[in-house]
């Protein structure tokens, strides 16, 4: 065996083991029992993907795909900031203006 093809199979145990893994979150971002558990599961679906594209450029020796998974990471953080902005509330209690006007403890 030489040191390529040993390569080769470590890749693709890797590459195997993150699609399963992939699936799990895919699972739990669709049973979680609530929106942060839900939004958690999608960001590691997402930093799955992007360790999945970067084993896959050194698999094919491909550095082009390696910008394609910078490009990933940047869209995958923008839409779980905008989810999770969207999902969850603002907490009365971490002293956020709602409604165009502050608490009342802090008044």
């Amino acid at each position: 065996m030489t040191v390529a093809q040993a390569y080769q199979i470590l890749y693709s145990t890797a590459l195997l083991i993150l699609s399963l893994l992939m699936a799990v979150m895919l699972v739990r971002s669709a049973r979680g029992p609530g929106v942060p558990d839900r939004l958690l599961s999608i960001n590691m679906i997402g930093t799955l993907v992007i360790a999945f594209i970067l084993i896959l450029s050194a698999l094919l020796e491909e550095l082009w795909l390696v910008d394609v998974a910078l490009l990933y990471t940047m869209i995958s953080l923008i839409a779980v900031l905008i989810l999770a902005r969207v999902y969850i509330p603002d907490n009365a209690r971490r002293g956020r203006f709602q409604g165009g006007r502050e608490d009342a403890e802090h008044e």
